[in-house]
């Protein structure tokens, strides 16, 4: 069964987190080699992406001149920079915690999940948290306030605010896709090359959206919201976000995250406990 998130148990998950998350970082820290890998391989995987973004570009010569569906070489690799931040929260959150689902499954330990006085999907989804997201998060970061600059983006304290509040709710539609693809191992228990198939899908965010035909951007907006994941929260971070677009961020984040809650309530009513 589920606990519904009440405000008087705030407390008690707070500090549940900071215990799941001391005890993991503890057990994946013994191992301080595989953070410099980790760092190594980001920047290699980043700047293989620049060096693409490069030739769809044209070339180094045409970069100052040529633009990718509207956007300059300098607004493009903001897009980027957000990609590389979603990914390294992907590798940092989310496939720690939803790759073990499928374990819990098979394994028959979802019912000892189900038994803990907290809610189930908090547990599942923030029990293990890895370290070595944080290159590819610090990195997304610094690549996208340097072509933000570049791009001569000016920032106030309304936009700084608007840029997080979109790129949050960029990580909550992320979360919520891998999450509901993890809870159909409800019904089939071989789910987590769907995962899979997801991430490689998504790195169409790498690009801005208006780059693709007029039926993909479609696609990427109203079925895979890929659009909502780097393409908005960059025109927010260039100063240029609409407000539509914008609110269109902000509710596919709420939607997609009360859709996540409410087909995993679904799916446990459907689920055979390994007792049973």
């Amino acid at each position: 069964m589920t606990t519904p998130l009440l405000p008087s148990r705030l407390g008690r998950y707070r500090r549940s987190l900071g215990r799941f998350w001391a005890t993991a970082l503890s057990a994946e820290l013994e191992y301080p080699a595989n953070f410099w890998i980790e760092a190594l391989s980001v920047l290699g995987n980043l700047a293989g992406s620049v060096f693409v973004l490069g030739l769809l570009f044209g070339g180094p010569q045409r970069q100052s001149t040529a633009n990718l569906g509207g956007w300059s070489w300098d607004e493009a690799l903001v897009v980027l920079g957000l990609y590389t931040v979603l990914d390294g929260f992907t590798t940092s959150l989310l496939q720690p915690n939803l790759s073990r689902i499928v374990g819990h499954v098979q394994n028959g330990s979802l019912d000892f999940v189900l038994l803990k006085p907290l809610d189930s999907q908090f547990w599942l989804s923030t029990r293990m948290i890895s370290p070595w997201g944080l290159p590819g998060i610090l990195a997304g970061f610094a690549l996208c306030g340097w072509a933000a600059a570049r791009a001569g983006a000016s920032w106030s304290p309304l936009g700084l605010a608007l840029s997080a509040a979109l790129l949050v709710a960029s990580a909550v539609i992320l979360y919520s896709l891998w999450f509901v693809l993890a809870a159909l191992s409800i019904w089939f228990v071989k789910v987590w090359n769907a995962t899979e198939v997801l991430r490689y899908t998504l790195v169409a965010g790498r690009y801005p959206v208006t780059a693709y035909p007029q039926a993909l951007r479609l696609v990427f907006t109203f079925v895979l919201p890929v659009a909502f994941l780097t393409t908005v929260p960059a025109e927010a971070v260039l100063g240029r976000g609409e407000p539509l677009w914008v609110v269109g961020g902000l509710a596919m984040a709420t939607a997609t995250f009360l859709g996540s809650r409410w087909f995993w309530r679904y799916a446990l009513r459907h689920y055979t406990s390994a007792s049973s």
